[in-house]
């Protein structure tokens, strides 16, 4: 009992950990290349974080399970090995099932094998701790990440385009709304990141000063 209570508790804490308290993005700046590639349309944001997600779950998963037999001299050869392994995987799945999806987002899905976001999984969590850990830890890494994206995804489409998931929003496609194009363009996925990293920081800055009195 004590040991699901404990196995609970820790899940709780990764979640917690991934999902906010550390989150990739906002509170230690990683990942901000696909930020800025593909939030342009909610669609294209959706699929790369559920492939983020997924590569990153698994190869913290394989890391952990191969640690204890993995020389130290190559461990980072290795840990790309297989982080690259579940990239090509997603990678040839997308072209295979669904290549215009996979043809929008272009090179962004094979970068995932350079993404800090998931070798620092793997330095910092998978190759010290037990496989759940390690998958959990990845997850949430993975959901605290794609989060933050698709909350920038959404205005810049919404407001750029005038659409949802490629579909017409009716107040912001009519004649009188004006679509800010700027918002699709590079200096609007800065703009909307800056300001996502600036009200997280505030909510988390204002938590942390209640927590202290």
């Amino acid at each position: 009992m004590n040991g699901t209570g404990q196995k609970r508790n820790s899940a709780k804490a990764l979640a917690m950990e991934g999902l906010w308290d550390n989150n990739p993005i906002f509170r230690q700046v990683l990942g901000i290349c696909s930020t800025l590639a593909v939030t342009n349309m909610v669609l294209n944001t959706l699929v790369m974080c559920v492939a983020l997600v997924v590569t990153l779950s698994l190869s913290s998963m394989s890391i952990s399970l191969l640690r204890k037999g993995t020389p130290r001299n190559i461990r980072m050869m290795v840990e790309t090995l297989i982080i690259a392994f579940y990239v090509i995987v997603v990678d040839i799945l997308l072209k295979a099932y669904w290549p215009e999806m996979s043809q929008n987002l272009g090179p962004y899905v094979g970068l995932i094998i350079t993404n800090c976001i998931v070798m620092g999984r793997a330095e910092a969590c998978a190759t010290s701790q037990p496989p759940f850990t390690a998958l959990v830890d990845g997850f949430f890494n993975g959901l605290g990440y794609g989060a933050v994206l698709l909350l920038i995804a959404v205005p810049r489409e919404l407001l750029g385009m005038g659409t949802l998931l490629g579909h017409a929003m009716p107040y912001f496609s009519g004649p009188h709304w004006d679509k800010w194009i700027i918002m699709v363009m590079p200096p609007g996925a800065f703009f909307m990141l800056a300001t996502a990293v600036w009200i997280f920081r505030s909510i988390q800055g204002d938590k942390q000063k209640e927590g202290a009195k």
